[in-house]
């Protein structure tokens, strides 16, 4: 009978990283912000266009990044003649042009609300007050009531309901959200 070899493998759970051999201690490069003791594995440059990289924990690698000014030390028009020359080259960033009719480009609007505003004659910007006061307005233009028996009013009146409901119930999400 073969004797039993001591294994690297110790089941389920994994104690160590998948691909790690032997049962040595991993060493881990511990965060460069003074008197951090978290582990290092976020990069960040220490300056426009150096290779040299900075390495932080999570948080202090947030932190540095919403503190990072690519236009340190420059100018305002040095700052637009450099933006305006990284994005005329053929490798450079340049803005996806399906983005520009999206909308308000924060995500705080849905397609539904872009289209009821639209239908309201409003902008996207509207505050709730604007909205029902279109609203108001547009209904007593095209009510049943006082154009009776045109289709094309009562289609048109049917249309403001539904875009006023639905800015009215996205208000109500909003305003249930912050409380």
């Amino acid at each position: 009978m073969a004797r039993q070899k001591r294994s690297d493998d110790w089941g389920f759970p994994r104690w160590r990283p998948y691909g790690a051999k032997g049962r040595d201690a991993v060493q881990v490069r511990l965060c460069d912000r003074e008197g951090c003791s978290l582990p290092g594995d976020r990069p960040a440059p220490k300056s426009p266009n150096s290779p040299e990289r900075w390495m932080f924990c999570e948080s202090h690698a947030a932190e540095y990044n919403r503190n990072w000014d690519y236009f340190a030390g420059l100018t305002a028009e040095e700052a637009a003649a450099r933006a305006a020359e990284e994005e005329s080259g053929a490798s450079a960033f340049r803005r996806s042009a399906h983005y520009g009719w999206a909308g308000p480009g924060d995500g705080s609007k849905s397609r539904e609300e872009m289209r009821a505003l639209s239908v309201l004659g409003l902008e996207i910007d509207a505050e709730y007050k604007e909205i029902r006061t279109a609203y108001r307005q547009l209904a007593k233009e095209h009510h049943p009531d006082l154009k009776q028996g045109d289709k094309d009013a009562e289609q048109r009146f049917r249309e403001i309901q539904a875009a006023y409901d639905v800015l009215k119930k996205a208000f109500e999400r909003r305003e249930a959200l912050k409380d």
